[in-house]
């Protein structure tokens, strides 16, 4: 009996000695969202995913193990979603490498700069792995609309093959006895080399016209020196101030006794709300606010470029993710004159309708309404997904510039002669322009607003922000103010702050 009871005893200690077993986790969907300033890939799982991520040279390459992961078709099909225009991914593949490790490989197009890391759940996300895949060299703004005002990129010789190495970004412990990555993952967890990238060839700014915005100190000075007549309001229609050499009919009103308005085009930023993981509002119809928001800032930028003297700047330019602070640096970076956000509203009842501008407020907001609608939109980041391990000292100072009033007067009056354009093709919300705390209108130096088309949450509103021609409405009445407001405040009146080139 005692022997039993011993054996019993040594079994039962052999078993509480045992390694835990975890189950594995299975990756509940893959999503992928290619952009020119990065692409995103996501992998969303009921619990976080621990990962290795290493960095391989010729051929460009990205391999992640992931660690307790299930070979899934979530996972299976991730290749798929990789399409021929994406910048920086030339194909994905995934396989089994070892036990408990399912390896994740990117052939890559460029040289990159991952960054990695895990998001908690929030809204109706669970858990996410999410991977940013930056160019090695930042896509600049400004060239981005070099690059659109040029015909004909010139030719530049590629960049040379950088020798092969090796870089490790982890959030789990890295064993010593880890094999060598490979490549091609097939059935057995084998791994085969790829073949060779052609890379992009970079293009140096200086190869490209000046920036857009750019003032001319002498002009400045004349300005102050003469400043214009704007006791009598122009025709919204009339042309603007355009950029040296060009042949524009300048307003009499608008210039009176400065040629020197004219040294420069006026540069608008139009920010199409939300994008990529974040998809803003939706509405019954299943119209998600991401979509319409692009569609309206799209036709918004068409109209700008096609008026003399204006250049239209989209933030977001495709279905992606673009942090609220980095909205207000790019537009500061090209030096626009206005900032415009764009957005379609929603509420929890469907009778609420009307649209809305807003502009940003130093003192707490004008309602409760204006707070809950800031409330929500400043919480984009976290449904978005930040990476809060990297820091920005330079956004970090514009963000917290405080000393905006003449900015905020300024947004005020934009605000207030695009609600009146508005009010003439749909119904308004309320009847004047109100004020909260949005993160995405605190640039200290360029009047900034926030355009709430029209409730995407009331059907009938949402139905018309799905109507072209409706869309083409909006976008009109958005130039319309924007135009009055520059005929009653010329823009070379506005100094700017220092900027990071």
């Amino acid at each position: 009996m005692l022997n039993i009871i011993a054996k019993l005893a040594l079994l039962l200690l052999c078993l509480l000695c045992l390694p835990h077993v975890q189950a594995a986790t299975a990756i509940s969907s893959a999503r992928v969202w290619p952009a020119q300033e990065y692409t995103r890939l996501t992998l969303e799982s009921p619990a976080p995913v621990r990962y290795n991520l290493f960095s391989l040279h010729n051929p460009e390459r990205l391999v992640i193990d992931l660690e307790d992961i299930e070979v899934n078709s979530a996972l299976n099909d991730l290749s798929s979603k990789i399409g021929n225009s994406d910048p920086y991914i030339k194909s994905a593949r995934v396989g089994r490498f070892k036990p408990a490790v399912v390896r994740l490989v990117l052939d890559l197009k460029a040289d990159v700069k991952p960054q990695l890391f895990n998001l908690k759940p929030v809204a109706n996300y669970g858990y996410r792995m999410v991977l940013d895949i930056y160019p090695a060299v930042p896509v600049d703004p400004l060239m981005t609309l070099a690059l659109k005002s040029e015909s004909k990129l010139p030719e530049m010789p590629a960049a040379q093959e950088e020798t092969a190495s090796t870089t490790v970004l982890s959030n789990a412990p890295v064993a010593t006895n880890t094999p060598a990555p490979s490549d091609t993952p097939d059935r057995h967890g084998k791994f085969a080399a790829p073949g060779d990238e052609t890379r992009h060839a970079r293009f140096p700014l200086s190869d490209f016209p000046p920036q857009a915005g750019e003032r001319a100190n002498e002009s400045l000075r004349e300005f102050h020196a003469n400043p214009p007549n704007t006791a009598e309001v122009p025709d919204a229609e009339a042309p603007l101030p355009t950029a040296p050499g060009a042949s524009a009919r300048l307003d009499k009103h608008a210039v009176k006794g400065n040629p020197e308005i004219s040294t420069r085009i006026l540069v608008i930023a139009i920010d199409a709300g939300h994008g990529g993981e974040d998809p803003g509002a939706h509405g019954r119809g299943g119209t998600f606010e991401k979509h319409v928001t692009l569609a309206i800032a799209r036709k918004l930028s068409e109209l700008v470029n096609d008026t003399q003297g204006m250049r239209g700047i989209l933030i977001r330019d495709g279905d992606y993710f673009i942090p609220l602070g980095g909205r207000v640096m790019k537009a500061r970076q090209v030096h626009a004159d206005l900032f415009i956000s764009i957005h379609a509203d929603a509420f929890i009842k469907p009778d609420a309708r009307g649209s809305s501008v807003f502009a940003l407020s130093e003192r707490g907001a004008t309602s409760a309404t204006a707070r809950w609608l800031a409330k929500k939109e400043n919480e984009a980041d976290l449904i978005g997904g930040v990476n809060i391990a990297v820091k920005d000292p330079y956004l970090a100072r514009t963000l917290l510039d405080l000393s905006q009033t003449a900015t905020i007067n300024d947004s005020l009056k934009l605000a207030k002669h695009m609600l009146g354009e508005l009010g003439s093709i749909n119904t308004l919300h309320r009847g004047f322009v109100e004020q909260a705390g949005f993160a995405v209108l605190k640039s200290p130096d360029i009047p900034s607003v926030l355009v709430e088309t029209a409730f995407i949450s009331n059907p009938a509103e949402e139905n018309r922000l799905n109507n072209e021609a409706y869309q083409e409405k909006l976008a009109h009445a958005i130039l319309s103010g924007i135009k009055r407001y520059f005929a009653r405040n010329p823009a070379l009146s506005r100094p700017h702050l220092a900027q990071n080139d």
